[in-house]
């Protein structure tokens, strides 16, 4: 991974070699009293992500294909994506949402994750791959 984080649209969609997590993922909440109770011993867990919000708090987390929840995909751009470009998110959303697949996108200090429906994984996957091959 380079050292420097990349900003130029260009270069963020070319070097963005999406990475599918071979897990399913599910969202859900948890009240902040839950979270009190348990405290650091419940952040330290396995999750993709925790979002603080007014109303309790949000996480993404591994879970069984067999799971009765909504499943997401969780793909990785393993491009090293400056937190302030412009234009990785609107571009590989608008292409996803012209085939119809939902996206959730976390963006991380070093790359950004998308959740997408599990069922359309694969097909996510190809969509990122093309985007990415056209502007290499």
């Amino acid at each position: 991974m380079s050292e420097q984080p990349v900003s130029a649209l260009e270069d963020m969609l070319s070097g963005m070699s999406p990475e599918l997590d071979p897990c399913p993922h599910r969202y859900e909440r948890v009240s902040f009293l839950w979270a009190y109770l348990l405290g650091w011993i419940w952040l330290l867990g396995k999750r993709s992500c925790i979002v603080w919000e007014n109303e309790g708090i949000s996480q993404i987390i591994p879970t069984t294909p067999s799971d009765r929840s909504p499943l997401f995909a969780k793909i990785s751009l393993q491009v090293f994506s400056d937190l302030e470009g412009v234009g990785l998110t609107a571009a590989v959303s608008t292409a996803l949402a012209k085939a119809g697949i939902a996206c959730n996108v976390i963006a991380g200090y070093y790359h950004d994750h998308l959740f997408v429906p599990w069922e359309r994984r694969e097909e996510a996957m190809e969509i990122l791959q093309n985007l990415s091959a056209q502007k290499g």
